[in-house]
Protein backbone atom coordinates (compact mmCIF):
# COMPACT_ATOMS: atom_id res chain seq x y z
CA UNK A 1 0.00 0.00 0.00
CA UNK A 2 1.29 3.35 -0.91
CA UNK A 3 2.59 5.68 1.62
CA UNK A 4 4.32 8.40 0.15
CA UNK A 5 4.46 11.34 -2.25
CA UNK A 6 3.34 10.96 -5.57
CA UNK A 7 -0.24 11.51 -7.41
CA UNK A 8 -3.53 11.53 -6.01
CA UNK A 9 -6.68 12.56 -7.60
CA UNK A 10 -9.64 14.39 -5.61
CA UNK A 11 -13.31 13.89 -6.30
CA UNK A 12 -16.25 16.40 -4.78
CA UNK A 13 -19.74 17.16 -5.76
CA UNK A 14 -21.18 19.67 -3.93
CA UNK A 15 -24.24 20.71 -2.02
CA UNK A 16 -25.51 22.68 -5.34
CA UNK A 17 -24.46 20.05 -7.37
CA UNK A 18 -23.13 21.97 -10.36
CA UNK A 19 -20.52 19.76 -11.50
CA UNK A 20 -18.10 17.18 -10.21
CA UNK A 21 -14.85 18.79 -9.49
CA UNK A 22 -12.19 16.57 -10.15
CA UNK A 23 -8.17 17.38 -9.33
CA UNK A 24 -4.97 15.45 -10.05
CA UNK A 25 -2.82 16.14 -7.06
CA UNK A 26 0.74 15.84 -6.75
CA UNK A 27 2.86 15.65 -3.13
CA UNK A 28 5.98 16.32 -2.46
CA UNK A 29 7.33 15.87 0.73
CA UNK A 30 3.36 16.33 1.52
CA UNK A 31 3.32 19.87 -0.71
CA UNK A 32 0.47 19.66 -2.84
CA UNK A 33 0.38 21.19 -6.23
CA UNK A 34 -2.82 21.13 -8.54
CA UNK A 35 -1.54 18.86 -12.10
CA UNK A 36 -4.60 19.09 -13.56
CA UNK A 37 -8.47 19.83 -12.91
CA UNK A 38 -12.02 19.97 -14.67
CA UNK A 39 -15.62 19.95 -13.65
CA UNK A 40 -17.29 17.56 -15.21
CA UNK A 41 -21.29 18.12 -16.35
CA UNK A 42 -24.01 16.09 -14.95
CA UNK A 43 -26.51 14.48 -17.43
CA UNK A 44 -29.44 17.17 -16.19
CA UNK A 45 -31.91 14.34 -15.50
CA UNK A 46 -29.69 12.94 -12.83
CA UNK A 47 -28.86 16.61 -11.36
CA UNK A 48 -32.28 16.91 -11.18
CA UNK A 49 -32.98 13.74 -9.38
CA UNK A 50 -29.91 14.05 -6.30
CA UNK A 51 -31.48 17.57 -5.94
CA UNK A 52 -34.85 16.65 -5.30
CA UNK A 53 -33.83 14.18 -2.75
CA UNK A 54 -30.82 16.58 -1.18
CA UNK A 55 -33.82 18.36 -0.39
CA UNK A 56 -36.63 15.88 1.12
CA UNK A 57 -39.02 16.51 -1.74
CA UNK A 58 -38.53 12.99 -2.84
CA UNK A 59 -38.47 9.76 -0.45
CA UNK A 60 -36.75 6.90 -2.27
CA UNK A 61 -37.52 3.55 -2.50
CA UNK A 62 -34.68 0.76 -1.66
CA UNK A 63 -34.12 -0.50 -5.29
CA UNK A 64 -33.94 3.58 -6.29
CA UNK A 65 -31.43 4.48 -3.56
CA UNK A 66 -29.15 1.72 -5.18
CA UNK A 67 -29.58 2.74 -8.63
CA UNK A 68 -28.73 6.17 -7.76
CA UNK A 69 -25.90 5.41 -5.70
CA UNK A 70 -24.49 3.84 -8.65
CA UNK A 71 -25.38 6.24 -11.35
CA UNK A 72 -23.67 8.25 -9.03
CA UNK A 73 -20.50 6.56 -8.86
CA UNK A 74 -20.59 6.31 -12.74
CA UNK A 75 -20.55 10.39 -13.05
CA UNK A 76 -17.76 10.43 -11.02
CA UNK A 77 -15.78 7.56 -12.68
CA UNK A 78 -16.19 9.58 -16.17
CA UNK A 79 -14.80 13.01 -14.30
CA UNK A 80 -11.74 10.97 -12.92
CA UNK A 81 -10.98 9.89 -16.08
CA UNK A 82 -11.48 13.02 -18.24
CA UNK A 83 -8.85 14.69 -16.02
CA UNK A 84 -6.56 11.62 -16.19
CA UNK A 85 -7.12 11.96 -20.02
CA UNK A 86 -6.43 15.97 -19.98
CA UNK A 87 -3.20 15.46 -17.64
CA UNK A 88 -2.18 12.55 -20.03
CA UNK A 89 -1.37 10.29 -16.65
CA UNK A 90 -1.96 6.78 -16.73
CA UNK A 91 -3.94 5.43 -14.03
CA UNK A 92 -1.26 3.51 -13.04
CA UNK A 93 0.75 6.29 -11.70
CA UNK A 94 -2.07 7.43 -9.39
CA UNK A 95 -1.57 5.98 -5.71
CA UNK A 96 -5.26 6.91 -4.96
CA UNK A 97 -8.22 8.47 -5.27
CA UNK A 98 -10.15 10.45 -2.30
CA UNK A 99 -14.00 10.40 -3.17
CA UNK A 100 -16.24 12.67 -1.29
CA UNK A 101 -19.00 11.48 -3.05
CA UNK A 102 -22.47 12.93 -3.54
CA UNK A 103 -24.20 14.05 -0.09
CA UNK A 104 -28.23 13.72 0.01
CA UNK A 105 -28.43 14.33 3.72
CA UNK A 106 -26.48 15.41 6.38
CA UNK A 107 -28.08 15.31 10.25
CA UNK A 108 -24.91 15.25 12.46
CA UNK A 109 -27.21 16.34 15.64
CA UNK A 110 -30.15 14.83 17.49
CA UNK A 111 -30.24 11.16 19.31
CA UNK A 112 -28.73 9.70 16.35
CA UNK A 113 -26.75 11.42 13.96
CA UNK A 114 -25.59 10.31 10.59
CA UNK A 115 -24.14 11.95 7.47
CA UNK A 116 -25.37 10.26 4.16
CA UNK A 117 -23.21 10.52 0.43
CA UNK A 118 -23.71 8.25 -2.51
CA UNK A 119 -21.68 7.53 -5.30
CA UNK A 120 -20.64 3.73 -4.96
CA UNK A 121 -16.84 3.94 -4.23
CA UNK A 122 -16.24 0.16 -5.35
CA UNK A 123 -17.70 1.36 -8.88
CA UNK A 124 -15.52 3.91 -9.11
CA UNK A 125 -11.90 1.48 -8.00
CA UNK A 126 -13.23 -1.16 -10.19
CA UNK A 127 -13.79 1.47 -13.51
CA UNK A 128 -10.35 3.31 -12.83
CA UNK A 129 -8.50 0.76 -11.45
CA UNK A 130 -7.42 2.69 -8.67
CA UNK A 131 -7.81 2.14 -5.01
CA UNK A 132 -10.30 4.83 -3.76
CA UNK A 133 -10.79 5.94 -0.47
CA UNK A 134 -14.11 7.33 0.30
CA UNK A 135 -16.56 7.51 3.23
CA UNK A 136 -14.86 10.57 4.59
CA UNK A 137 -17.04 11.77 7.15
CA UNK A 138 -18.85 9.28 9.35
CA UNK A 139 -16.21 8.19 11.38
CA UNK A 140 -16.24 12.07 12.57
CA UNK A 141 -19.73 11.69 13.04
CA UNK A 142 -19.44 8.61 14.72
CA UNK A 143 -17.09 10.47 17.17
CA UNK A 144 -19.39 12.97 18.03
CA UNK A 145 -18.48 15.78 15.47
CA UNK A 146 -20.20 17.32 12.83
CA UNK A 147 -18.54 15.26 9.63
CA UNK A 148 -18.08 18.89 8.06
CA UNK A 149 -16.50 20.80 7.07
CA UNK A 150 -13.45 18.63 6.56
CA UNK A 151 -11.68 21.04 4.62
CA UNK A 152 -10.42 23.41 7.13
CA UNK A 153 -7.34 21.43 7.89
CA UNK A 154 -6.12 21.21 4.32
CA UNK A 155 -6.82 25.17 4.44
CA UNK A 156 -4.53 25.21 7.41
CA UNK A 157 -1.54 22.89 5.25
CA UNK A 158 -1.56 25.94 2.36
CA UNK A 159 -2.87 28.99 3.51
CA UNK A 160 -1.70 29.73 6.94
CA UNK A 161 -0.64 33.08 7.68
CA UNK A 162 2.80 34.46 8.84
CA UNK A 163 1.33 36.67 11.24
CA UNK A 164 -1.59 37.23 13.06
CA UNK A 165 -4.85 35.89 11.80
CA UNK A 166 -6.85 35.02 8.25
CA UNK A 167 -9.88 33.75 6.99
CA UNK A 168 -10.64 31.22 4.23
CA UNK A 169 -13.96 31.16 2.85
CA UNK A 170 -15.36 28.22 0.94
CA UNK A 171 -18.53 29.36 -1.56
CA UNK A 172 -20.00 26.42 -2.28
CA UNK A 173 -23.92 25.35 -2.26
CA UNK A 174 -23.20 25.90 1.57
CA UNK A 175 -20.65 28.55 3.00
CA UNK A 176 -17.66 27.60 5.08
CA UNK A 177 -14.93 29.47 6.85
CA UNK A 178 -11.73 28.66 8.62
CA UNK A 179 -10.04 31.13 10.75
CA UNK A 180 -6.38 30.42 10.32
CA UNK A 181 -3.81 31.70 12.82
CA UNK A 182 0.30 32.26 12.65
CA UNK A 183 0.19 30.49 15.97
CA UNK A 184 -1.44 27.26 14.54
CA UNK A 185 -4.67 27.37 15.96
CA UNK A 186 -7.50 26.58 13.30
CA UNK A 187 -11.29 26.91 13.83
CA UNK A 188 -14.43 26.65 11.16
CA UNK A 189 -18.01 25.80 10.51
CA UNK A 190 -21.03 26.21 7.96
CA UNK A 191 -21.89 29.36 7.72
CA UNK A 192 -25.20 28.88 5.84
CA UNK A 193 -26.52 29.41 2.59
CA UNK A 194 -23.67 30.52 0.27
CA UNK A 195 -24.69 29.91 -3.86
CA UNK A 196 -27.35 26.81 -3.06
CA UNK A 197 -30.33 28.60 -2.69
CA UNK A 198 -29.70 31.20 -5.18
CA UNK A 199 -28.86 28.41 -8.05
CA UNK A 200 -32.19 26.78 -6.76
CA UNK A 201 -34.00 29.61 -7.15
CA UNK A 202 -32.55 30.50 -10.55
CA UNK A 203 -33.50 26.93 -11.92
CA UNK A 204 -36.24 27.17 -10.68
CA UNK A 205 -37.23 30.52 -12.44
CA UNK A 206 -34.58 30.86 -15.26
CA UNK A 207 -33.98 27.03 -15.87
CA UNK A 208 -30.59 27.74 -15.58
CA UNK A 209 -28.42 25.80 -13.16
CA UNK A 210 -26.08 29.01 -11.81
CA UNK A 211 -26.92 32.71 -11.63
CA UNK A 212 -24.06 33.61 -14.10
CA UNK A 213 -22.50 36.66 -12.66
CA UNK A 214 -24.99 37.83 -10.53
CA UNK A 215 -27.17 39.10 -13.05
CA UNK A 216 -30.20 37.52 -12.09
CA UNK A 217 -29.59 38.88 -8.89
CA UNK A 218 -28.22 42.09 -9.91
CA UNK A 219 -31.36 43.08 -11.96
CA UNK A 220 -33.38 43.24 -8.85
CA UNK A 221 -33.64 44.71 -5.36
CA UNK A 222 -33.26 43.50 -1.91
CA UNK A 223 -36.41 43.24 -0.21
CA UNK A 224 -35.44 44.76 3.59
CA UNK A 225 -38.15 42.99 5.34
CA UNK A 226 -38.04 39.25 3.45
CA UNK A 227 -34.55 39.49 4.29
CA UNK A 228 -34.67 40.50 8.04
CA UNK A 229 -37.60 37.49 8.04
CA UNK A 230 -34.61 34.87 6.06
CA UNK A 231 -31.57 36.09 9.12
CA UNK A 232 -34.24 35.15 11.47
CA UNK A 233 -33.74 31.46 10.95
CA UNK A 234 -31.81 29.93 14.13
CA UNK A 235 -29.14 28.29 12.82
CA UNK A 236 -27.40 31.60 12.23
CA UNK A 237 -27.17 32.47 15.58
CA UNK A 238 -26.22 28.60 16.40
CA UNK A 239 -22.88 28.51 18.00
CA UNK A 240 -19.76 26.50 16.23
CA UNK A 241 -19.04 23.85 15.48
CA UNK A 242 -22.03 23.37 13.49
CA UNK A 243 -22.90 22.61 9.74
CA UNK A 244 -25.84 22.56 7.51
CA UNK A 245 -26.64 21.56 4.01
CA UNK A 246 -29.52 21.86 1.09
CA UNK A 247 -32.21 19.24 4.08
CA UNK A 248 -32.13 22.76 5.79
CA UNK A 249 -31.90 25.55 3.25
CA UNK A 250 -33.96 24.69 0.11
CA UNK A 251 -36.54 26.14 -1.44
CA UNK A 252 -39.29 24.51 0.56
CA UNK A 253 -37.83 26.83 3.61
CA UNK A 254 -37.77 29.47 1.39
CA UNK A 255 -41.22 29.15 0.23
CA UNK A 256 -42.37 28.77 3.96
CA UNK A 257 -42.16 33.08 3.95
CA UNK A 258 -44.92 34.60 2.55
CA UNK A 259 -43.34 37.64 1.40
CA UNK A 260 -41.63 35.60 -1.17
CA UNK A 261 -45.14 35.59 -3.25
CA UNK A 262 -45.13 39.03 -2.90
CA UNK A 263 -42.09 39.43 -4.62
CA UNK A 264 -40.82 39.20 -8.43
CA UNK A 265 -38.15 36.57 -9.22
CA UNK A 266 -35.32 38.75 -9.60
CA UNK A 267 -36.30 40.87 -6.43
CA UNK A 268 -35.71 37.20 -4.74
CA UNK A 269 -32.79 36.46 -6.14
CA UNK A 270 -30.96 39.78 -5.12
CA UNK A 271 -32.81 39.17 -1.39
CA UNK A 272 -30.88 35.74 -1.45
CA UNK A 273 -27.56 37.06 -2.34
CA UNK A 274 -28.11 39.39 0.34
CA UNK A 275 -28.66 36.44 2.68
CA UNK A 276 -25.53 34.67 1.81
CA UNK A 277 -23.22 38.37 1.89
CA UNK A 278 -24.90 39.26 5.28
CA UNK A 279 -24.90 36.28 6.61
CA UNK A 280 -21.37 34.99 5.63
CA UNK A 281 -20.33 38.62 6.81
CA UNK A 282 -21.78 38.63 10.05
CA UNK A 283 -20.16 34.98 10.76
CA UNK A 284 -16.73 35.95 10.11
CA UNK A 285 -17.31 38.85 12.45
CA UNK A 286 -18.33 37.42 15.21
CA UNK A 287 -16.10 34.41 15.22
CA UNK A 288 -13.47 35.88 13.13
CA UNK A 289 -12.99 39.48 13.60
CA UNK A 290 -9.47 39.66 14.09
CA UNK A 291 -8.92 38.31 10.50
CA UNK A 292 -6.67 40.82 8.36
CA UNK A 293 -7.85 39.20 4.93
CA UNK A 294 -10.41 36.94 3.42
CA UNK A 295 -9.15 34.39 0.41
CA UNK A 296 -12.24 33.02 -1.30
CA UNK A 297 -12.68 30.35 -3.02
CA UNK A 298 -15.06 27.94 -4.54
CA UNK A 299 -17.74 28.70 -7.78
CA UNK A 300 -19.32 31.95 -6.11
CA UNK A 301 -16.39 33.54 -6.15
CA UNK A 302 -17.08 33.89 -10.07
CA UNK A 303 -20.33 35.65 -9.08
CA UNK A 304 -19.18 39.01 -9.52
CA UNK A 305 -22.00 40.48 -7.40
CA UNK A 306 -21.89 37.90 -4.78
CA UNK A 307 -17.96 39.00 -4.36
CA UNK A 308 -19.14 42.67 -4.48
CA UNK A 309 -21.53 42.34 -1.88
CA UNK A 310 -18.80 40.60 0.63
CA UNK A 311 -16.08 43.42 -0.33
CA UNK A 312 -18.69 46.23 0.98
CA UNK A 313 -19.43 44.35 4.07
CA UNK A 314 -16.09 43.43 4.97
CA UNK A 315 -14.78 46.63 5.35
CA UNK A 316 -10.82 46.81 6.79
CA UNK A 317 -10.32 43.58 5.21
CA UNK A 318 -8.95 42.38 2.12
CA UNK A 319 -10.95 39.90 -0.42
CA UNK A 320 -9.11 38.35 -2.54
CA UNK A 321 -9.28 34.43 -3.90
CA UNK A 322 -7.37 31.39 -3.29
CA UNK A 323 -5.46 32.21 -7.04
CA UNK A 324 -3.34 35.32 -5.46
CA UNK A 325 -1.77 32.41 -3.43
CA UNK A 326 -1.36 30.13 -6.18
CA UNK A 327 -4.80 27.13 -5.43
CA UNK A 328 -7.39 27.64 -8.36
CA UNK A 329 -10.17 28.38 -6.54
CA UNK A 330 -12.32 26.30 -8.35
CA UNK A 331 -10.78 22.93 -7.18
CA UNK A 332 -9.67 23.76 -3.68
CA UNK A 333 -12.35 21.42 -1.88
CA UNK A 334 -11.70 18.70 -4.50
CA UNK A 335 -7.80 18.92 -3.77
CA UNK A 336 -8.67 18.61 -0.13
CA UNK A 337 -9.94 15.24 -0.43
CA UNK A 338 -6.63 14.13 -2.66
CA UNK A 339 -5.28 15.48 0.50
CA UNK A 340 -7.53 13.36 2.90
CA UNK A 341 -7.17 10.35 0.67
CA UNK A 342 -2.76 10.91 1.22
CA UNK A 343 -3.17 11.30 4.48
CA UNK A 344 -5.72 8.41 4.76
CA UNK A 345 -3.22 6.03 3.32
CA UNK A 346 -0.65 7.60 5.73
CA UNK A 347 -2.30 6.35 8.73
CA UNK A 348 -2.62 10.12 9.58
CA UNK A 349 -5.76 11.75 11.38
CA UNK A 350 -8.01 13.92 8.67
CA UNK A 351 -10.40 15.45 11.13
CA UNK A 352 -9.74 18.63 13.34
CA UNK A 353 -11.35 18.16 16.76
CA UNK A 354 -11.40 22.38 16.94
CA UNK A 355 -13.72 22.57 13.65
CA UNK A 356 -15.91 19.64 13.54
CA UNK A 357 -16.29 19.06 17.61
CA UNK A 358 -15.45 15.49 17.84
CA UNK A 359 -13.97 13.78 20.62
CA UNK A 360 -10.64 13.65 19.18
CA UNK A 361 -8.55 12.94 15.92
CA UNK A 362 -9.63 10.38 13.90
CA UNK A 363 -8.53 8.51 11.09
CA UNK A 364 -11.09 8.89 7.92
CA UNK A 365 -12.24 7.44 4.89
CA UNK A 366 -12.43 3.67 4.10
CA UNK A 367 -10.60 2.05 1.48
CA UNK A 368 -12.02 0.20 -1.34
CA UNK A 369 -9.25 -1.39 -3.26
CA UNK A 370 -8.77 -1.67 -7.24
CA UNK A 371 -8.63 -5.37 -8.81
Amino acid sequence: MPTTDGLYLGLISGTSADGIDAALVRFDEGRPSLVAGLTHPWDDTLRRRILAVAQDEDRLALDDYGRLDVAVAHAFTDAAQAVLAKAKVSHTAVAAIGSHGQTIRHRPDGPLPFTLQIGDPSVIAERCGIDTIADFRRADVAAGGQGAPLVPAFHATVLRPENGARVVLNLGGIANVTRLSAAGDVTGFDTGPANGLMDAWCLRHRGEAFDRDGRFAASGSVDATLLAELLDDAYFVLPPPKSTGREHFHLTWLDTHPRVADNTPEDVQATLLALSAVSIADAIERHAGDASDVVACGGGVHNAALMRALAERLPGRELVTSSVFGIDPDFMEAMAFAWLAYRRLRGEPGNLASVTGARGPRLLGALYAAP
